[in-house]
């Protein structure tokens, strides 16, 4: 006899299941709506991040610094040296990255994990470049060639990233973007 699974359990409605939730009154009161972010350049432009590179933006939340995002570096080339404060995950969704400072590959399908405190140059070498898709939470400092710090870049920072490129291009703000 098969063990019994829980996908096994799982309901297979075709219809809203009206579970109880004990907590309902206070999630109603105090939680945020999930959000959507389709994939079109309507729901979120491509915007600009340095001379061969484009970012676009998925999602804000001020409350806890995270940010979502795609960025894209279009042909072979790098995205300056930079040290994360916090956590990043990454998933390769087309071309390929690697980081000067380690041994690995990252190609299509493939997941990348970063804890806070390290620092790491980003390069692509395939022909067409790479997009990466990245959960980001806590602000990312870059550095020069020499290890000068340049600048930091939280959700501030990207929320102005994206609110200036739409409003000098007469986009509309997608209020899905903001949690």
């Amino acid at each position: 006899m098969a063990a019994d699974t829980v996908g096994d359990r799982l309901s297979s409605a075709y219809e809203i299941v009206n579970v109880p939730e004990p907590y309902a009154p206070v999630i109603m009161k105090h939680g945020v709506a999930g959000k959507f972010v389709g994939p079109t350049e309507k729901e979120s432009p491509w915007v600009p991040f340095g001379p061969n590179a484009a970012i676009r933006h998925l999602h804000f939340d001020t409350r806890s610094n995270t940010f979502s995002n795609v960025l894209w570096i279009k042909e072979k080339g790098v995205i300056g040296t930079h040290k994360h404060r916090g956590t990043v995950v990454m998933v390769c969704l087309e071309g390929s990255a690697r980081y000067l400072e380690y041994d690995w590959v990252a190609n299509p399908g493939d997941f990348i994990y970063e804890t806070p405190g390290l620092i790491h140059t980003l390069v692509t070498d395939h022909p067409n470049g790479v997009k990466l898709f990245g959960w980001l939470h806590g602000p990312i400092e870059f550095y020069d060639d020499k290890g000068g710090f340049i600048e930091t870049l939280d959700v501030w920072w990207f929320i102005n990233h994206y609110e200036t490129f739409c409003k000098e291009h007469g986009i509309p703000l997608n209020p899905e973007l903001y949690l």
